[in-house]
């Protein structure tokens, strides 16, 4: 089990995932030895304190004004966290939507909140187009079947 599996089945609550596509970093390559690659670009999991910090080195961003921001924008990340669904893709045909960065933690479950906290551990997800739209997604962990 690679460690973006492990993080997405819910068996790494401490650490964050980090996507970053091939056109957003200056030199994928330099991460290869941190980071699983992928398709478009590398996957990075790292304990949290660490994965933020790498995420803002790697975009500029801070994860937590990311996460603020996207909170109230939902769309679609891929369950592998590679990229998703820009939620203006739809109705903007000219411009790129391609996902540039996604920022992922995992949350305890939690049966005192309920909803979906109370049916296990909880991967929040965010996202950046290349549009510049920031978006997020919530799902129970171990989840495929999530729509």
């Amino acid at each position: 089990m690679t460690d973006r599996e492990a993080f997405l089945a819910g068996d790494r609550p401490d650490d964050v995932a980090v996507f970053l596509h091939e056109a957003a970093v200056s030199n994928p390559e330099a991460l290869e030895s941190y980071a699983e690659s992928v398709e478009d670009g590398v996957v990075l999991v790292l304990p949290g304190e660490d994965g933020r910090s790498a995420f803002q080195s790697a975009t500029d961003i801070d994860p937590m004004a990311l996460a603020q921001e996207a909170m109230d924008t939902e769309g679609h990340i891929d369950d592998d966290l590679t990229g998703g669904t820009c939620p203006v893709a739809a109705d903007d045909h000219d411009e790129d939507h391609t996902v540039r960065f996604v920022f992922a933690f995992a949350e305890a479950q939690n049966e005192d909140v309920g909803g979906l906290y109370a049916e296990g551990d909880v991967i929040h997800a965010y996202a950046v187009c290349a549009c510049g739209e920031r978006y997020s997604e919530k799902w129970v962990a171990d989840t495929v079947d999530r729509q």
